[in-house]
């Protein structure tokens, strides 16, 4: 059970850094998304993501 939880969070990190470089990208490049139109959203997306990652990576530390 352990396990499946640690799969889990690791899951999370993954997604939410996949989130993180999509806005990046998208801030950068115009791609994935329409580009310089939803540069507040691209913002809030980064933020959010950074929130999600830290909270895995201190749920990871706890599970020890």
């Amino acid at each position: 059970m352990q396990e499946l939880r640690k799969r889990v969070v690791i899951g999370s990190m993954v997604v939410s850094a996949i989130v993180a470089l999509a806005a990046i990208a998208d801030i950068a490049l115009g791609v994935p998304f329409a580009g310089s139109q939803t540069m507040t959203m691209d913002i809030i997306f980064i933020i959010c993501a950074a929130i999600v990652g830290y909270l895995c990576w201190d749920a990871l530390k706890d599970m020890g």
